[in-house]
């Protein structure tokens, strides 16, 4: 009986070595790396350390896992540099030069057309520079609405004096078509 419970023994622990040598050949090992991050796009850093020159510092990044982007540029700020320039020019005497410079601009342009005291045109001041404005309207700032009046109630005009340059067209091309086809046409 002793020889027989050893040979159980036995056989159970054959068995498992077995099963344990059976598992280790089926399992795949495989090591996960942690400690390895990303590198990141930094933003340059675009100095701007002189407040008189009227620009200002943009930077940007964008990273992801396969690629990074970064960059950086100045913009300039056109109003402020007229400003200075406006200032420059009154302060060397130049009132007219600095009040043109500033009517650059559709909104000080038309606050001076609405208070009644139009911008400077070419050397002219007061009433003539007034007409020069009137003659050449294409040379007001864009962005006026001083000029979208103007150009609304010129519209208005030509409306009410009859048939437009575009509508003459299109009344003589219909009546081409209608002469042509043999079609009698009678316009108004």
């Amino acid at each position: 009986m002793r020889l027989l419970f050893l040979l159980l023994c036995f056989i159970l622990v054959m068995s498992a070595i077995s099963s344990a040598n059976g598992a280790d050949t089926n399992t795949v090992s495989s090591t996960v790396v942690t400690n390895n991050t990303p590198p990141t796009a930094s933003a340059p850093s675009v100095v701007v350390n002189n407040s008189d020159i009227c620009k200002t510092a943009v930077a940007g990044a964008v990273q992801t896992q396969i690629l990074g982007i970064s960059s950086g540029v100045t913009v300039t700020d056109e109003n402020c540099e007229r400003i200075k320039l406006a200032r420059s020019l009154y302060a060397s005497g130049m009132k007219v030069a600095s009040v043109s410079i500033l009517c650059q601009d559709s909104r000080v342009w038309d606050s001076m057309a609405m208070a009644g005291t139009p911008c400077p045109y070419m050397g002219a001041i007061g009433e003539e520079a007034s007409k020069g404005w009137q003659e050449n309207p294409d040379m007001i700032p864009e962005g006026s609405f001083v000029l979208a009046k103007m150009e609304q109630e010129e519209r208005k005009i030509k409306k009410s004096e009859g048939l437009t340059d575009g509508q003459k067209l299109a009344k003589f091309i219909l009546f081409g078509m209608a002469m042509h086809s043999g079609i009698v046409a009678f316009f108004p």
